[in-house]
């Protein structure tokens, strides 16, 4: 960054200070024109711009923005498995946003897909916290390559729509560290998010905006987080506690800098605390300058679109292809040596295309080609029926009869089904996974008639697909598209293109599998994550849960092998793995490498497995490639609440390699050294954790031979007094052996204080 060329905090009066931490409107950073700093425009886009056409006034409407490219939301992008793409995608909204003057943009929102009916699961990427992070980075790097700045979202926690600007979400530990976290810490360290917006809801009792401990603590002194962090739009209850707490941007303003003033010059606020968070919006302001001063410049609207495109067709996940019936022969790309077929077209999202979720970050899409179009701009015959209408209304009879009687003579029915705008937005969560009763109505009367049926599936989460599966041969989940969804699918099902997207949330086969329902949506003010880390797969894969589709799911055109597995230690607690991925079909396709650690036995309850690493690699027909992913110390490790710190247990691991979390093509082990960390012994640990440490293991051997000579009173060795012994302080041993318990509880304490010197 070049030299600033505005004033420093220390140049600025009190008052001025005060007015850089809260928005000018509320769609400006506040400036100080008596000192030459501008009040720049940020606004929303977590899959593209949306700058609203009040944004001018500084008024907040959710319908009417400027024309922008409306990318596919995470829902779908987080399908792709493609963090390069994803940085495309990142570097075209920058360029739209330094056409439209807008410095920051607000998103990725990288918030854990606890629950399937989340209202907002459409805006976030993932069950996994090492594929969200791991994929929003790309969003991050790709717009601040171009001067722009991101707001990484929302920050901690906001897991669900209901009373979310209040709920109290209560979180262990270890769960906030190993599943609410990493996304976050990920990307902070990777990328420096020039800005973090903070959540809504409490965490453990605290407001995001009002947590030192969240916005200090952690983000700052132990991530090293530099940007600086911003209030959700009204989640700022306090402005002096926000701003000691490490809050630098109240939005929209609540017009009350005067608190701000009044508690510096009482002592509530001190002054170094004001200093920082104003200099950390001269600075925000400072790395926004070229870009905002870049004059003239328009961005390329088709270019963008293509990215869009191609975004849109790595989204596409393939669920089911029975009788290999896609893709399908017609049009400009069919086999000319094959029949075409016949296709009928069923259902008005394949007209009217559900494209993007609701709320804040609702798009004006610069262009829209809807399927239907695709086919007319293609030359592709098909007949159309639209079989229903996109609301939550009950069917309508002749609509439905119009759809039967156009599939019956097809040889292949095309069903677009989905959840409609109303069932999916933010604000709000879903009530069930089910999609509207007549399009599943619908859809049995249509196989009843044709058999050759193949479901497209828009919506913005997860949906029951068991109850009706049986009814299609073929099943895609192409989730919320974008602008450019029509052509995408058309070059999926037509064969020009094989599907390569890979489920980042599982689908279960029934909504109350999954762990987090008896804690769903909580109660009276609060909710409990007594799922702990146990979240998604890391649930369904440990207690053997059948599930619908799994983690990492998607099928191919093509056919792979992965062969040559191997794991090779590189450090204590570090290892490098290989691979050997080959298309073995006569198919152009990619695949993604999904890497798998597995624990081998812990001091703690540890999911069976879980993601660390994966790599999308596109091969040519009959092509081969060697994989490598290293594995750092976090990929082994595990939040410990005893040392409050991560932890690596010594001993073997096993490292699965495969194309799903349950389609594991090989598995080798390492074994790693471990940390070394251990916890001061005490007379309140138990016998098995004596037994266990360094220092202690020694001591419990001297106690056995001690035993043996007549020195101190032997401890039972029958296998049921040994299993209540090791779970036993040993200041309870004379509960067990009377006096005699006593003085070895007393030996060992001894022992350990001349050991540990």
């Amino acid at each position: 960054m070049s030299e600033s060329i505005y004033p420093s905090v220390k140049d600025l009066t009190l008052e001025e200070k005060a007015s850089l931490t809260s928005g000018g409107d509320a769609w400006h950073l506040q400036g100080v024109e008596a000192k030459g700093i501008p009040g720049y425009m940020i606004t929303d886009g977590p899959h593209g711009l949306r700058k609203s056409l009040a944004s001018s006034t500084g008024e907040t409407d959710l319908d009417d923005s400027v024309p922008a490219t409306c990318f596919p939301p995470a829902a779908g992008l987080s399908s792709s498995w493609n963090p390069e793409l994803i940085h495309k995608v990142g570097e075209a909204m920058a360029e739209e946003c330094i056409q439209e003057k807008v410095a920051v943009i607000l998103g990725p929102g990288v918030n854990i897909k606890r629950n399937p009916l989340g209202g907002r699961c459409f805006e976030y990427w993932s069950e996994d916290p090492y594929l969200a992070g791991h994929e929003a980075v790309g969003i991050v790097e790709g717009v601040q390559s171009k001067g722009v700045g991101t707001s990484l979202k929302h920050f901690a926690a906001n897991n669900q729509e209901t009373d979310r600007l209040r709920v109290d979400a209560r979180i262990s530990q270890r769960a906030l560290r190993e599943i609410y976290f990493p996304a976050f810490e990920h990307i902070v360290k990777t990328a420096q998010p020039w800005t973090i917006m903070c959540s809504y809801n409490r965490i453990n009792g605290v407001h995001s905006a009002q947590n030192h401990w969240l916005l200090t603590d952690v983000l700052r002194d132990e991530w090293g987080f530099e940007g600086i962090v911003m209030s959700d739009w009204g989640a700022d209850h306090d402005r002096v506690a926000s701003l000691n707490a490490g809050l630098n941007l109240e939005m929209p303003p609540s017009y009350t800098d005067d608190q701000i003033v009044y508690a510096a010059r009482d002592g509530r606020v001190a002054p170094a605390q004001l200093d920082r968070m104003a200099q950390g919006m001269i600075d925000l302001i400072d790395k926004t300058r070229a870009a905002m001063s870049a004059d003239g410049y328009r961005f390329d609207v088709d270019a963008h679109d293509e990215v869009a495109h191609q975004a849109a067709i790595e989204s596409i996940v393939m669920l089911k292809n029975d009788d290999a019936i896609l893709p399908l022969n017609a049009g400009p790309t069919a086999n000319p040596s094959a029949t075409p077929q016949k296709i009928a077209v069923i259902g008005e999202f394949a007209r009217t295309p559900r494209y993007q979720g609701g709320g804040s970050s609702h798009i004006t899409p610069t262009k829209m080609t809807s399927f239907l179009d695709t086919l007319a701009e293609r030359g592709i015959k098909a007949d159309f029926a639209p079989g229903f209408t996109l609301d939550l209304e009950p069917a309508d009879p002749a609509l439905e009869s119009e759809a039967v009687e156009t599939a019956k003579n097809a040889d292949v029915v095309l069903m677009f089904l989905g959840l409609p705008e109303a069932a999916e937005s933010e604000g709000f969560d879903r009530d069930t996974l089910d999609m509207p009763a007549k399009q599943i109505t619908l859809l049995e009367q249509v196989a009843a008639s044709n058999k050759n049926v193949v479901v497209v599936l828009s919506n913005g989460s997860v949906v029951s697909v068991a109850p009706w599966a049986e009814n299609a041969k073929g099943i895609l989940e192409s989730w919320l598209l974008g602008q450019s969804g029509g052509p995408a699918l058309a070059d999926v099902i037509f064969g020009q293109v094989s599907p390569s997207g890979k489920l980042a949330q599982s689908i279960p086969l029934d909504i109350n599998d999954d762990p987090s329902m008896t804690n769903w949506p909580g109660e009276e003010g609060h909710v409990d994550y007594g799922e702990g880390v146990f979240v998604g797969y890391r649930y369904y894969d440990t207690y053997g849960k059948a599930v619908d589709y799994p983690f990492g799911y998607g099928l191919s055109y093509a056919t792979f092998e992965i062969v040559d597995v191997t794991a090779v230690k590189t450090g204590a607690n570090t290892a490098t793995v290989t691979a050997t991925v080959t298309n073995t079909s006569d198919v152009d396709a990619a695949e993604t490498v999904q890497v798998y650690v597995a624990p081998g036995k812990a001091d703690v309850a540890r999911p069976k497995h879980e993601l660390k690493g994966f790599t999308k690699v596109f091969l040519k027909a009959g092509g081969s490639k060697t994989v490598t992913i290293d594995l750092d110390e976090r990929a082994f490790a595990y939040w410990s609440e005893k040392y409050n710190d991560w932890h690596v247990e010594a001993g073997e691991y096993a490292i699965e390699v495969g194309v799903s979390s349950r389609d594991i093509a090989d598995t080798v082990a390492v074994a790693l050294d471990g940390d070394g960390k251990t916890q001061p012994l005490t007379e309140w640990s138990t016998y098995g954790e004596w037994e266990v440490d360094p220092f202690g293991a020694k001591i419990v051997a001297a106690v056995a031979a001690a035993g043996e000579a007549g020195e101190l009173p032997k401890l039972p060795d029958n296998a049921m007094m040994r299993m209540f012994l090791n779970s036993m302080p040993i200041n309870s041993l004379p509960t067990l052996l009377g006096e005699g318990g006593k003085k070895i509880a007393q030996f060992m304490v001894d022992e350990y204080a001349k050991l540990s010197k």
